[in-house]
């Protein structure tokens, strides 16, 4: 990012499944400054403390240098799925459920299934709603609340709020903009759910607790997102037809549209974000595919040698085992990796073809649900490193590729603080 024009405006932090960071935006969106506190392992990132502990050691950061002192907003983004019960003065009751964690109780999931709307992203096995239920059913309990919730609540903010984006999975009706009454058959109380505003809305002036961690007087708390989401604004895409492809262990794309995207059997929902609707959609090709068959040296050795120019035309399909969700709805798909090239170059990029050719047919797949054409491509992730393989992806996807912004889920919640305030004076 270029130089600030100013101090910074708003605050932006995330909670990520390594660590916490924490981006200071001036009023023109360039970054001021940023801070980050790993988590110390695997187990850490699991713990309420150790997130609490993150966001207090980022915000001493930026305060000791003075990057808070013009902060007027502040929000929010954690992993989507991550479900906490709490009790009445905000303590964790128990251990938190993660985002991948998959619900204790079969028969909670069974109710879901028998309750929720056909197209409803509260279904499936790691269900935030079901999660939700489940830990309401534990002693003490007065609130159920997302992770980032509960940090809201550790900056001061005085009761439980939500934003729509990490709501919605937990069953949040976005049409209706309240919590629809088939989650109490779902055996869930909504009594416990929080307050639901729409991402980036204001919430209330900061409190004893974010005073006291270097925020100023009169700054808001703004209602948040998920770290997907903001991912994606983080990179600057905003207009309708504006993708963006996260190449890491699996393939996601998001793209920009002006209506809602929504297809269960693909796994397909959409997040409303500010004016626009967030469509997205996984497959199980990827990174984990490349890392099976070679390792970082190989790869490394390859890739200087590869020949975007000179198509293979060999047609993979890479899979690590059959199954795939998006763009194809099939669990019995098949991996395609043969024929094998005698060469190992050829065969590596046949690979990158491959998943660039789901990517592009991710992105006609949308289109086809309803969503708008591609129009531009930014990419996030390991991948968007490696420029012979961006140019297969450009000859498949037929789009402008775009550079991203920024690659930080933090940068991207403080530019939906921006865009709040001015929607939202």
């Amino acid at each position: 990012m270029s130089a600030a024009s100013g101090p910074a405006v708003a605050l932006g932090i995330d909670l990520g499944t390594s660590g916490v960071r924490a981006a200071a935006l001036a009023a023109d969106g360039t970054l001021v400054d940023m801070a980050s506190s790993p988590f110390p392992d695997a187990a850490a990132g699991r713990s309420p403390a150790a997130w609490r502990a993150g966001v207090g050691a980022c915000l001493g950061e930026l305060a000791a240098r003075g990057a808070l002192a013009a902060i007027t907003g502040v929000a929010v983004d954690g992993t989507s799925g991550t479900v906490l019960a709490i009790d009445a003065g905000g303590a964790p009751i128990g251990d938190a459920l993660m985002y991948n964690d998959p619900c204790p109780d079969r028969a909670v999931l069974d109710r879901i299934a028998a309750s929720a709307p056909a197209d409803s992203p509260a279904r499936g096995a790691t269900s935030p709603l079901a999660k939700a239920v489940h830990l309401s059913r534990r002693a003490g309990v007065h609130a159920i609340v997302h992770q980032a919730d509960w940090i809201l609540l550790q900056l001061g903010l005085a009761a439980p709020a939500s934003d729509e984006n990490n709501a919605l999975k937990t069953g949040y009706d976005l049409a209706a903009e309240r919590w629809p009454d088939w989650i109490e058959a779902c055996g869930m109380d909504a009594g416990l759910l929080p307050e639901v505003k729409r991402a980036g809305a204001p919430l209330a002036t900061v409190g004893a607790a974010g005073r006291a961690l270097g925020l100023p007087d009169g700054c808001r708390y703004h209602a948040g997102t998920t770290d997907g989401c903001a991912s994606f604004l983080a990179t600057g895409a905003a207009s309708i037809g504006d993708g963006v492809t996260a190449l890491g262990s699996t393939l996601v794309v998001k793209l920009a549209s002006a209506e809602p995207v929504d297809a269960a059997d693909y796994g397909i929902y959409s997040h409303r974000i500010l004016d626009f609707w967030l469509a997205g959609g996984a497959s199980n090709s990827g990174g984990a595919v490349i890392r099976s068959l070679f390792d970082d040296a190989q790869v490394r050795a390859m890739t200087p040698l590869l020949r975007p120019d000179r198509p293979t035309g060999l047609a993979y399909y890479p899979l690590l085992r059959p199954g795939e969700r998006f763009p194809v709805n099939d669990p019995a798909h098949a991996p395609r990796l043969a024929p094998r090239p005698a060469d190992d170059v050829v065969f590596f990029q046949a690979i990158l073809e491959g998943i660039a050719a789901i990517e592009a047919s991710g992105y006609a797949r949308l289109a086809a649900l309803g969503g708008p054409p591609l129009c531009s491509v930014r990419t996030v992730g390991g991948g968007a490193a490696n420029p012979a393989w961006t140019r297969m992806r450009e000859a498949a996807l037929g789009v402008p590729f775009l550079p991203s912004n920024s690659a930080e889920a933090a940068v991207g919640t403080a530019a939906l603080v921006l865009a709040g305030k001015d929607r939202w004076p």
